[in-house]
């Protein structure tokens, strides 16, 4: 059972218990991503995700790192375009100690200028570490592209210009902006007593601001781009994407099977043509990329120099297959076994449930139960996958990406002129 409350403060309570589990997780979800950034403070809310684990009014960093394993705790955070998440996994008889390390990271953290600076480096190397990474970057470049009329365009981690422009002043007043008790989403899973972690949230949240001052998000008309990034390696690594729909659309359920079917799984079309039967690529494959008011949906090969034009042309005639003739009703039917079985796996986990219930409330405001998301892929048709298909179908709507060892004309491979 799901159940859902506005604390007094106004901050959300989300929880899920599982009595047949002796663990809990706890994640505060904050509306605070890359898409509230602008170029000149990129890479904000990650460096503030990065610094809530420094220090706070009354715990040393490594303080912070001993509490977490004093009660044999996991504690770790992510930050995604839209959101961030802190998050604590532990035993149930521990989990109001963890809930309370959380709120003094969320709350309490100094923000230390010593820190910053270190941390400012050890971040400057993370975006190292993605740029020597070609199919991370690649990615990254991608997503760039084909969301560069909207705010999803900017980089979770930033540049290294923006990181180093951002000083003690911009952390603290964009951290005082987001994290409003209105943009707070708490998501609690598994065995717990939900009167005890009720009490423990209940005024810790005060001492934040109410409300988020926030700007509406531009978004303008989607343009193709392209772009190759030649580079000192041995294989090519290509993405392209189109526009597709946001978390919020009707066809979510029917881009979910379009895409296992296209790309999706090791029996997939994509995964068949490119890998088993023609050789040219060890990974490739499709998905889909949701946010909650736009998405894009994504092809990534990783061939050979040389084989780089024979495997687009056949993602394109793949493609074009796809968008006139669909998914056979067996096609449907495998993919809707393993997208539920993926589905009811990721249930066993507490934490996968925590991330799901706490992301959808805190992004659209919604709560799904499991039964209601199995009956969502039952209900998907041969025709709601025709129409996903032909949405995705046309290389010619495509930008593309590639990270390679040698140029290649990524426009002219995708544009087609017939």
């Amino acid at each position: 059972m799901i159940n859902v409350k506005r604390l007094n403060c106004g901050s959300i309570l989300i929880t899920e218990k599982t009595d047949y589990v002796q663990s809990a997780a706890i994640g505060i979800w904050v509306k605070s991503g890359a898409i509230h950034e602008t170029e000149d403070i990129s890479g904000i809310s990650h460096f503030i995700e990065h610094m809530m684990f420094k220090g706070t009014e009354t715990r040393s960093a490594k303080d912070l790192a001993n509490d977490v394993d004093k009660i044999g705790g996991i504690s770790n955070a992510f930050t995604g375009k839209e959101a961030t998440c802190y998050y604590i996994k532990t035993l149930s008889s521990n989990i109001c100690k963890g809930a309370e390390i959380l709120l003094d990271m969320v709350t309490a953290s100094v923000f230390d200028t010593t820190e910053m600076d270190k941390e400012r480096k050890v971040i400057l190397e993370e975006i190292k570490m993605v740029k020597d990474a070609p199919d991370e970057d690649v990615y990254d470049t991608i997503s760039e592209l084909v969301n560069n009329g909207s705010p999803l365009r900017m980089n979770i981690l930033g540049t290294e210009e923006s990181l180093q422009g951002i000083d003690r002043e911009k952390l603290v007043g964009y951290y005082r902006n987001r994290y409003s008790r209105e943009n707070i989403v708490i998501a609690v899973c598994g065995n717990f007593d939900e009167k005890e972690i009720e009490e423990v949230f209940e005024g810790r949240l005060d001492m934040l601001n109410e409300r988020t001052e926030s700007v509406p998000p531009v978004i303008t008309p989607y343009e193709r781009k392209f772009k190759v990034k030649v580079k000192e390696i041995e294989q090519t690594h290509i993405c392209m994407a189109v526009p597709s729909i946001a978390m919020t659309d009707d066809r979510y359920y029917a881009f979910i099977l379009m895409n296992s079917v296209f790309g999706g799984s090791m029996s997939s079309r994509l995964f068949q043509k490119i890998r088993e039967e023609k050789g040219l690529a060890y990974s490739v494959y499709s998905l889909n990329a949701f946010n909650s008011f736009a998405g894009f949906f994504n092809i990534y090969a990783g061939v050979a120099h040389d084989k780089a034009e024979e495997a687009i042309c056949a993602i394109r005639n793949e493609l074009k297959t796809f968008a006139d003739n669909g998914a056979t009703e067996e096609e449907l039917a495998m993919a809707k076994e393993q997208v539920k079985s993926t589905y009811i796996f990721g249930q066993e986990s507490i934490n996968s449930r925590m991330i799901n219930i706490g992301k959808n409330k805190l992004l659209i405001d919604k709560v799904f139960y499991p039964e209601e998301i199995l009956e969502g892929f039952d209900r998907v048709t041969r025709e709601d996958v025709i129409e996903a298909a032909s949405i995705i179908g046309n290389m010619n709507n495509y930008s593309a990406a590639a990270v390679t060892g040698r140029d290649i004309d990524l426009e002219g491979l995708l544009t087609d002129e017939n």
